[in-house]
């Protein structure tokens, strides 16, 4: 069933929302990481313990950063999408995307059917990737 008039008010406020929260948040990450350097994070005079924990905390900095800017992608698409008319459309079957999906995940290009298909299909190898 095709999303509502209300509905589909309701996810782009949503998206709205999020999108604002994520860029305040990146906005904050990234000063954090001009801020932070390896003599704050590890010490003045850091043993090779010190200077792997510092280069893990930046690296899990840098992590976050990219998966709220992923999100921020994500959500971009989504509000062209509600634009252009085409939001809660499944790119793949073009069938419906349901509404809670979609409210538990505004950005879903998906229906939960293609979807799982593609997480099959574009998994990563089991195991470990290092």
């Amino acid at each position: 069933m095709p999303l509502t008039p209300e509905q589909t008010q309701e996810l782009h406020a949503t998206v709205e929302r999020r999108r604002a929260a994520l860029r305040t948040e990146i906005g904050h990450d990234l000063d954090k990481v001009r801020s932070d350097r390896l003599e704050d994070l590890a010490g003045a005079s850091p043993d090779a313990g010190d200077e792997s924990v510092a280069s893990l905390i930046s690296d899990l900095d840098q992590a976050d950063t990219s998966r709220d800017l992923s999100e921020l992608r994500g959500l971009d698409v989504a509000r062209e999408r509600i634009a252009d008319g085409s939001y809660g459309t499944c790119i793949e079957c073009g069938g419906d995307i349901g509404f809670e999906r979609l409210r538990a995940n505004p950005a879903a290009e998906r229906c939960i059917r293609c979807q799982t298909q593609y997480e099959r299909t574009h998994a990563s190898p089991s195991g470990s990737t290092l």
